[in-house]
């Protein structure tokens, strides 16, 4: 069976992986530009916004995650990442009883006082919450962890048109197969003109740290790969359609305002930034016109996307056999 998939991120490099596994021959169609997915430092957590919501799949889907991780260093390739656990620190008591409310039983999880917090944070914080199972990796690294392990021919180019078994390329062949699964995200919605939700977000780079393990709430804290840190944060407004990412003058000082509420920046250096869009309006499954799609998934692309992957790519190959 030959599969065909439209994207190199998250989602389109776990559908060729389980695919792959699955016994298909996967080719990859990868144009490469302004990959959300390529995020220097990701974070796993699944305790997620400022209300501390939690997705039913998020337990299995962090677990399989780490799993995966695992099995690419195994096989030799270098994914780095931490999975020390994520800090949640709340402002208030009103905060920490939303974060209660919305945590399940079986997410191990610790509630800390000042004093108690594992790495320092910026005065104020009465409360913080301690996923163990959290953590962040590097995910560039993952996403060609997952392709070069899939033994996927990996073709560069943008595709302009696709259907059940074919896609078109802007520049190169007509490739056949016996399923297409368009994993475009943000950049290949905005070039297929279709209407979405989308939001622009930046993150930049550090020369070291700023904490230990990631902290988070409103922006994030976090190690990264090398002994750098990175300060990040999806903040712009929404917008319909895909447009170039930019960083505004007062964005930049609203991430650093951010920044240095969770914890003392101090000493540490902007090396760079890095600016990416998330598409939201998650689609997981066989569409009308015979296209499987995985899209949508914003900002839990690595938490849930290798898991929605393995269900979308077991049932393209299961109905497809058929």
């Amino acid at each position: 069976m030959k599969v065909l998939v439209v994207g190199g991120g998250v989602a389109g490099a776990a559908v060729a992986y389980f695919a792959a596994q699955g016994g298909a021959q996967v080719t990859v169609v990868d144009a490469g530009v302004h990959a959300a997915s390529h995020v220097p430092s990701a974070l796993l957590n699944p305790v997620r916004g400022q209300s501390g919501q939690v997705d039913g799949r998020a337990l299995e889907g962090i677990s399989l995650t780490w799993a995966l991780v695992r099995e690419l260093e195994a096989a030799g390739w270098s994914i780095p990442h931490g999975q020390e656990g994520v800090l949640r620190p709340v402002p208030d008591e009103r905060t920490r009883a939303k974060f209660a409310r919305n945590l399940p039983p079986a997410l191990p999880h610790r509630w800390l006082m000042p004093g108690e917090f594992p790495v320092p944070l910026s005065p104020g914080w009465p409360h913080a919450l301690l996923i163990p199972e959290g953590g962040w990796l590097e995910g560039a690294a993952f996403c060609a962890g997952l392709l070069g392990a899939s033994g996927a021919e990996v073709v560069r180019g943008r595709a302009v048109a696709w259907d059940a078994h074919s896609i078109t390329l802007e520049e190169g062949p007509r490739l056949q197969g016996d399923a297409v699964v368009w994993c475009g995200g943000a950049v290949g919605s905005g070039w297929a003109s279709e209407a979405g939700t989308h939001r622009a977000g930046t993150l930049l780079t550090l020369d070291r740290p700023a904490t230990t393990l990631p902290v988070s709430f409103g922006a994030y804290l976090a190690p990264g790969a090398g002994g750098t840190g990175v300060l990040g944060a999806t903040f712009e407004a929404l917008t319909p359609t895909w447009q170039e990412p930019t960083f505004p003058t007062p964005s930049l000082r609203w991430l650093l305002n951010r920044g240095d509420a969770l914890a003392d920046l101090r000493g540490v250096r902007v090396t760079g930034r890095w600016s990416g869009t998330r598409l939201s309006g998650l689609v997981a499954g066989r569409q009308t016109d015979g296209v499987w799609r995985l899209s949508g998934l914003s900002s839990k692309g690595f938490l849930l996307g290798p898991l929605l992957a393995r269900h979308v790519a077991g049932d393209v190959l299961r109905e497809t056999a058929t």
